[in-house]
């Protein structure tokens, strides 16, 4: 199968660095032949995109083009293709459904516009850079089926995340927020209805760093299959 890697490839990224030792693992483990394709922002096309078996969009913000990007987690929204968006694609994935799904035009992330009108994504309180943390998952959740267990520990590199002062309008849509951090600060969502459409802030792929395979990565690949 192929897998694009969306987002503005640098050899000095961890993140970047993790993510094909990740999707090797789980090819291993699950005995699959799996091709991870890098799609700088800059060069998405759309149509090609449907070639691909999955979507992964990566972490390393902000992109050279932005809406290329929101663009096409629109289409894999749409086109119900596996999507999983990591750090910098978990935000635009809130973004995305925020512009297109509950019709909120003016969402945008303060990190690509410090003068936003509506910050459905801004800057965190406290910065968590390579920080590991706890996160607990809703019992009955995608997520939690996913995981096997309501609790885990997970590293994050991000200093933006979901504005709290927007949550309210997401409760009742088909995004579901079904994982916190400790303080309740949302850290994942899952998407009704869709066959796997999954973002994280944290940095599932930083789990192939230590030979590991990571339960989200496993199941992207095994959706894709």
């Amino acid at each position: 199968m192929k897998i694009a890697l969306i987002g503005d490839y640098d050899a000095g990224v961890t993140a970047h660095q993790a993510i094909p030792l990740a999707l090797d693992i789980a090819a291993r483990e699950l005995a699959v032949e799996v091709e991870p394709v890098w799609i700088h922002s800059s060069e998405i096309e759309l149509a090609a995109l449907r070639r691909f078996d999955a979507i992964w969009c990566v972490p390393l913000s902000p992109y050279a083009d932005g809406e290329a990007v929101i663009a096409a987690i629109e289409q894999a929204r749409r086109d119900d293709r596996p999507f999983l968006g990591t750090c910098a694609g978990y935000q635009h994935a809130v973004l995305e459904f925020a512009r297109h799904a509950l019709g909120i035009e003016s969402a945008e992330s303060s990190e690509d516009n410090p003068d936003a009108a509506t910050p459905i994504i801004d800057a965190l309180s406290c910065g968590l850079i390579d920080v590991g943390a706890a996160i607990d998952i809703d019992p009955g959740s995608r997520l939690g089926e996913i995981y096997g267990c309501t609790r885990a520990e997970e590293t994050y590199h991000c200093n933006f995340g979901v504005n709290a002062e927007y949550l309210t309008a997401f409760e009742g849509s088909a995004l579901i927020f079904s994982c916190r951090d400790e303080e309740g600060q949302p850290r994942a969502f899952e998407l009704d209805g869709h066959r796997f459409f999954i973002g994280t802030a944290y940095q599932p792929e930083r789990w192939a760093l230590k030979e590991k395979l990571h339960p989200l990565v496993a199941a992207l690949v095994k959706t894709a299959l």
